[in-house]
């Protein structure tokens, strides 16, 4: 209360003494009348409450002013009048609302006193709000952790850090070992049962003690009926208050280690088994056919054979066009069984006496004797169309395969009989997977026309080498690329032709747009892969027929980053990364994943926007049919200057108008 409230009053100066010292203490003190009317109203209460003195005695009843609540304001009245009529001090918790509208917690004690003939209460008002914050924290951090302790599906168990006895256990402990949770309760860790060797436990307890951590693998336990448990034993200490306590995780691991064990066991017979085999065996165990140990003897004996009776001789190598994909989608047991297809298939087409030899993964060779080129030509394309006819798999998948073929004949390729006709097979068969596959080639369709031109200078050698190299890592891309349609497929039923045309328009819309052919097709890679961080969404959330909700959306925000780092350890990919990262950007800056605007999206990203949604929205999706190409391009033609880039959909409307 300021001097002049004071002065008006008439206090005695011992008075106004007093009210200085009521104005230091660090609790709200307020003394007031039968009528509600405050006599002192103190520095801390006003902080706590926001108003003052003169604000609360114009005020017709304080109580309800701070207590806006009917109920909570007939609380005050029950409690005061109980006051004034036993003369008691009652201490209670209330809830206050401030003039600045916040609410605060307040514990009050109210006594009656008389002052000057006149009775009044006297109050003190003590600011609980953020002890009784904390508390309600703590509370809820007490469930949540409980909650977990007894839920776990590890065994824990909590025992003091200087005298090692067991404080707490939880449920899934005492199921492990067979003890109630009194049997293990106030025991030491040495003298429980589970633990047999003693001087260990009391050892691992001392050094527990000095490290504050320890960890067993594989430490053995025995349960109370006997039988032992193997379990993965993690400790350490920390402090809880005044306490220092240990925490055991106890994770049991006895059907891991048995078939650890069993696996082991397993893999030594199978290496012992393939050694003796790879000593032995000139027959792939998996197609029956010959294996590449068998090449070797085979060509040999039918070159050395030629040239005694001057006879042709031919090789045909072929290779299954991505069939890794094929592995990647359906499985390697699905694969070993369209080997094993091919294979048989692959016996019944060639002659009788041809050498029919797996030489690698999907890579096979045909040894033909007395055949010269235009025969194994022949040959060749009968085995393309005899396998492209063939329905590979099972009742529940059946699959086309499509073959690449290369053919090398001697005397008419090779002249000097100690050449190696793979090499030379082998590269051209290169060349025909490099020209898209599914096709026979010879050395006929070379450059050269030979096979047996050599280039002698160690820069020329290089070159060819890197060029080799550089085939195989186009080729694997292409595999990856199929792969991944074939998995959204599955996943999200859209299929690989449908993102092959998602890669088509891109191509279209680049070409109208004159850009190099480098650029051209980086953005085709990039729309092949463009939705490849799709295989790592919740196969449900891709398959909804119906809106997703707003957490179901933002899983499939995460799919372009996803794809990206699926990327990232392949080099030759790192220029798409950008067009893979923001594809869903959109003109406007309302796209995901960082909501780029205008021309800061790469171009490439924005043309893959343009055809994605084409594409989508003239195929069937599992909320809806699709539109009518005229309808899709109404909706494009719609979007530009919000979602699209206005010239780019300007390219694309060209592209697709040439194309209707």
């Amino acid at each position: 209360m300021n001097q002049a409230c004071l002065d008006m009053f008439g206090y005695t100066k011992e008075e106004i003494k007093l009210h200085k010292i009521i104005d230091t203490i660090s609790d709200g003190i307020t003394v007031s009348d039968m009528q509600g009317q405050f006599m002192v109203f103190n520095e801390k209460m006003r902080e706590i409450s926001g108003y003052t003195i003169d604000e609360v005695n114009r005020q017709k009843d304080f109580d309800v002013l701070i207590h806006p609540q009917s109920k909570d304001h007939q609380e005050v009245l029950k409690r005061l009048n109980e006051i004034f009529s036993q003369g008691t001090t009652r201490e209670t918790q209330t809830t206050i609302q401030a003039k600045d509208g916040s609410e605060k917690t307040l514990l009050v004690s109210t006594a009656l006193f008389n002052y000057k003939n006149r009775d009044m209460f006297l109050s003190v008002w003590r600011d609980i709000t953020e002890r009784k914050r904390l508390e309600n924290v703590l509370n809820d951090s007490e469930i949540r952790f409980r909650r977990l302790f007894e839920t776990a599906q590890d065994g824990i168990l909590i025992m003091e850090e200087d005298t090692g006895q067991i404080t707490e256990v939880n449920p899934f402990l005492v199921d492990m070992l067979g003890y109630s949770r009194e049997e293990l309760l106030g025991k030491k860790l040495w003298e429980v049962g589970a633990f047999v060797d003693v001087d260990k436990s009391k050892t691992a307890f001392i050094h527990l003690q000095s490290k504050g951590y320890i960890r067993y693998e594989n430490l053995p336990l025995q349960a109370k009926d006997g039988h032992l448990v193997s379990v993965e034993f993690i400790s350490n200490s920390y402090r809880v208050g005044r306490k220092k306590v240990i925490q055991c995780n106890i994770r049991n691991i006895t059907e891991r280690r048995r078939l650890e064990i069993a696996r082991e066991y397993l893999h030594n017979e199978i290496e012992k088994s393939n050694q003796k085999l790879e000593q032995l065996a000139l027959k792939d165990s998996h197609t029956g056919l010959y294996n590449h140990r068998y090449l070797k003897e085979a060509l040999e004996v039918n070159l050395a054979r030629a040239q005694r009776q001057f006879a042709p001789v031919s090789v045909i190598m072929m290779d299954m066009d991505h069939f890794k994909s094929i592995n990647d989608v359906y499985g390697h047991v699905f694969g070993d069984l369209i080997l094993t297809q091919f294979a048989a298939r692959l016996t019944k087409t060639v002659r009788p006496y041809d050498a029919v030899i797996r030489y690698g993964g999907e890579e096979f060779i045909v040894v033909s004797p007395d055949l010269d080129r235009a025969g194994a030509l022949v040959l060749a394309q009968r085995i393309l169309k005899t396998v492209s006819l063939f329905p590979f798999g099972d009742s529940t998948h059946s699959i086309k395969l499509t073959l690449s073929l290369a053919v090398v004949s001697y005397p008419e390729d090779v002249i000097d009989i100690n050449t190696d006709l793979v090499d030379p097979v082998d590269r051209i068969l290169n060349k025909a997977k490099e020209d898209g596959g599914n096709r026979v080639y010879s050395s006929l369709d070379t450059k050269n026309g030979s096979v047996t031109a050599r280039e002698t200078a160690t820069i020329q050698l290089i070159k060819k080498k890197i060029e080799k190299l550089a085939v195989r890592a186009n080729h694997s891309l292409i595999e990856e690329a199929l792969a991944f349609a074939r998995k959204i497929k599955l996943k999200d039923n859209y299929n690989g032709e449908q993102v092959e045309r998602t890669a088509g328009w891109a191509v279209k819309i680049s070409r109208a747009l004159h850009f190099s052919k480098d650029k051209i097709e980086l953005i085709r890679q990039a729309a092949m892969l463009h939705d490849l961080g799709k295989a790592g969404i919740n196969e449900h959330i891709l398959r909804k027929n119906s809106k997703l909700d707003t957490e179901e959306f933002e899983e499939i925000k995460k799919h372009p980053q996803i794809g990206v780092d699926i990327i990232s350890p392949i080099h030759s990919l790192y220029p798409i990364k950008p067009f893979l990262l923001y594809h869903h950007e959109r003109w406007d800056g309302k796209g995901y994943p960082k909501g780029l605007a205008g021309e800061s999206i790469p171009l490439g990203a924005r043309i893959i926007a343009i055809a994605d949604v084409y594409q989508a929205l003239v195929s069937n999706r599992p909320y809806r049919k699709a539109y009518s190409k005229e309808n899709a391009v109404k909706i494009i033609r719609k979007a530009a200057g919000t979602q699209f880039d206005p010239d780019i959909v300007k390219a694309c409307l060209m592209v697709l108008k040439n194309e209707l």
